[in-house]
């Protein structure tokens, strides 16, 4: 299908033929459903049988391994996955953004040696933003890239690297040029293939147990002069452009959906009160107007528009009410949340209640998103 604006009826034909592949694969017990799967459900094969379909990649171009349809699409498949808490943490964070920026900045090299492997779901990117001192204030990275005409030799730590034990290449926001005091100024993106024999990758367990977070160390890690992405000296302006994808996509509002399903299951089976009645209605409503909010970033990137300000909007929205979601839930159920012997819902509860504390702080926190809104809507 081309970029054009696909119907009303395909979409809801591709909705149907998703939600059917999902129910299948969840009566053959090949996943479980789990709260936040984009950010811990790693499952390779899963993956594997998504690109199979054609269900990553999709907005990227035929010539590259794509599948040349349209953000809309792409909206409906990402939708359906989250909303059934479905393993796509191996895919995720590649299909979102690395792909797109890697079309938008990257070489022909770059485009023809990675998108394909995104498309077929086998090729999986880390993101090296954050570091130790520079968290929602990425501006100060002192992470070094030091240009030796052939190579660039890189230095420093980056921390809450989400699944760089697995990844097989990372995308490097680093400081080319000039000092942390330059801020915005100086910094390059760079393709950095993992594993590396001078990059130390350290797991950091969470509050769950798992281990999706990591630190990263470049220990002077050398790297082909190739590796740089886009233009030196823009890496501040093509990351920009790359967290309009990252913050405005449906996990931002979805990632507790499951538990929400899974309550509502129960309420069905044995009765509902009329104030459970109501805090069902209520988080279905805000759950609704999210997804209208980022449906537009949707369609805007379809455009050729670059949503920013809606971006960081739906960002701070969706992560508030994916909290706000759990402790109404957990409220108004009565239930304890227990990991272990209990009811699909009590585990889904326990995992929720886990994950909380990260939902406004990962892909920059709510403060720093306002302060987005505030000044692309003109304020001081």
């Amino acid at each position: 299908m081309s970029q054009e604006s696909a119907s009303d009826d395909a979409l809801r034909t591709l909705r149907g033929e998703v939600r059917e592949f999902l129910r299948t694969e969840l009566a053959d017990g090949t996943f479980r459903q789990d709260v936040d799967s984009w950010m811990t459900g790693f499952d390779p094969d899963f993956s594997r049988r998504l690109g199979e379909r054609g269900w990553l990649g999709m907005t990227m171009p035929v010539e590259y391994g794509g599948r040349g349809r349209t953000p809309v699409e792409r909206f409906v498949v990402t939708e359906e996955l989250l909303a059934h808490g479905a393993p796509v943490a191996a895919h995720w964070i590649a299909d979102r953004q690395m792909a797109p920026g890697i079309l938008a900045n990257g070489t022909e090299d770059q485009r023809r040696r990675y998108i394909p492997g995104i498309s077929a779901g086998t090729t999986y990117f880390a993101i090296g933003m954050s570091e130790p001192d520079a968290g929602s204030d990425l501006a100060s990275v002192r992470t070094r890239a030091t240009d030796n005409g052939d190579t660039w030799t890189i230095s420093g730590t980056k921390v809450w690297t989400t699944g760089a034990h697995i990844a097989h290449a990372m995308v490097l926001l680093a400081r080319s040029d000039g000092t942390p005091d330059d801020r915005q100024q100086g910094l390059s993106q760079f393709l950095v293939d993992l594993p590396h024999p001078d990059i130390e990758i350290r797991p950091l367990p969470s509050i769950d147990g798992q281990s999706h977070f990591n630190e990263v160390i470049f220990h002077d890690a050398v790297v082909d002069s190739s590796a740089l992405l886009g233009v030196r000296g823009r890496g501040w302006r093509q990351v920009m452009g790359e967290l309009a994808f990252e913050r405005s996509g449906p996990e931002r509002y979805l990632s507790t959906l499951p538990l929400l399903r899974a309550w509502t299951d129960q309420l069905r089976k044995h009765g509902a009160t009329s104030q459970q009645r109501e805090t069902v209605g209520t988080l279905t409503a805000q759950a609704w107007a999210l997804r209208r909010m980022s449906l537009q970033v949707a369609r805007e990137l379809q455009t050729g528009a670059k949503p920013d300000v809606l971006a960081a909007m739906v960002k701070d929205l969706g992560s508030t009410f994916e909290g706000d979601l759990v402790t109404a839930v957990r409220s108004a159920s009565h239930t304890v949340p227990r990991r272990t012997g209990g009811s699909d819902f009590d585990r889904l509860l326990a995992q929720s209640v886990l994950h909380t504390p990260a939902f406004t702080l990962r892909g920059g926190t709510n403060e720093i998103l306002r302060g987005i809104v505030a000044r692309g809507l003109g304020m001081r």
